[in-house]
């Protein structure tokens, strides 16, 4: 078996045990937060954060996995100033989220800019994973990337990065999708057009789709499916996100899904209160004191269970396994 860069180091991917696969500690507009700290009280977030990966922590996870990446406000020292304060496994990623265009910093130069040149987000990419992120020494194990309801010329130079550096370094892909748009779809062309491992990519929030059909066409043109905004029945009913994962369990599917919540401890994006009145399930807890005891009472297995919370993410991590 291999190892796995987190936080607080290589652990083997036999010690990930029960893993929520896409999870952030902090979703931050990070520019505003430096520029505004009225609005950000750095004590009281941290501590807060703390308190939320223990609870979790308390109810067996061992793993979670963090997709915070440029455009969403990363930073992996304060993480592991967290982390210090919690046993729990974090991955981190590398990449960069966007819906849309890429920061000015790209605007002028790479491939089809004003100056050309090489595409500078790969060197950084690689960076991350084999140096390191921003001279702290953690290494990121993944790479993240995003398309939501259409593809922009810019959002597929990002997709096209991350393409180039999973092929250089074998780190795996995870990738934000509208599943009601089935860009899924579109990523996995594009990633296959460009020579990616379509299993080693987690296609992101499939689980905001009741379509079957459509989630099968994803599974069998090769990657693995985040069933993973548990909590955010705005978007999709829990009840309906659980019937489709014991669907696709009881065909054999078990193996191509994981499973999580694309929960916070903190989100920017949204006022005060949003969460309690508008999503109060999305949380990390929710899974585990909610969404199991209904996949059982749907008919899913406990090896499926396990299937999904332990074993796909251990082979997602595991560079000896393929």
């Amino acid at each position: 078996m291999g190892s796995v860069e987190t936080v607080r180091g290589p652990v083997s991917v036999d010690a990930l045990g029960v893993t929520l696969m896409h999870e952030h500690v902090f979703v931050l507009s990070e520019e505003i937060r430096r520029n505004y700290p009225r609005l950000w009280d750095e004590e009281q977030r941290v501590a807060d954060a703390v308190d939320r990966l223990r609870s979790v922590a308390g109810r067996g996870v061992r793993t979670i996995v963090d997709p915070t990446v440029l455009g969403l406000g990363r930073d992996v020292a304060r993480v592991a100033r967290i982390n210090a304060e919690v046993d729990i496994n974090i991955i981190v990623a590398t990449g960069l989220y966007t819906y849309r265009d890429v920061p000015f910093f790209f605007h002028y130069h790479g491939p089809g800019t004003m100056f050309g040149g090489p595409e500078p987000m790969v060197d950084m990419f690689v960076q991350d994973i084999t140096e390191g992120i921003a001279d702290t020494g953690i290494k990121a194990a993944f790479l993240k990337c995003a398309i939501e309801t259409e593809l922009s010329p810019d959002v597929e130079r990002v997709m096209n990065a991350v393409a180039e550096t999973h092929k250089r370094t074998g780190a795996p892909i995870t990738v934000h999708t509208s599943a009601p748009h089935r860009t899924g779809l579109v990523a996995q062309e594009i990633f296959r057009r460009e020579g990616v491992d379509l299993g080693r990519v987690v296609i992101g929030h499939s689980g905001d789709t009741a379509d079957v059909d459509h989630l099968r066409e994803l599974i069998d043109n090769g990657s693995v499916l985040g069933m993973d905004r548990f909590g955010l029945d705005v978007l999709l009913p829990g009840d309906q996100r659980v019937a489709t994962i014991a669907t696709l369990a009881a065909e054999g599917y078990a193996d191509r899904m994981v499973l999580a919540q694309d929960a916070s401890c903190h989100i920017d994006w949204f006022p005060p209160g949003f969460r309690e009145q508008v999503a109060p399930n999305w949380h990390f807890n929710h899974i585990h004191d909610d969404v199991l005891p209904a996949l059982r009472a749907a008919g899913v297995t406990e090896p499926q269970i396990t299937t999904m919370l332990v074993d796909n993410p251990r082979r997602y991590f595991d560079s000896t396994d393929r």
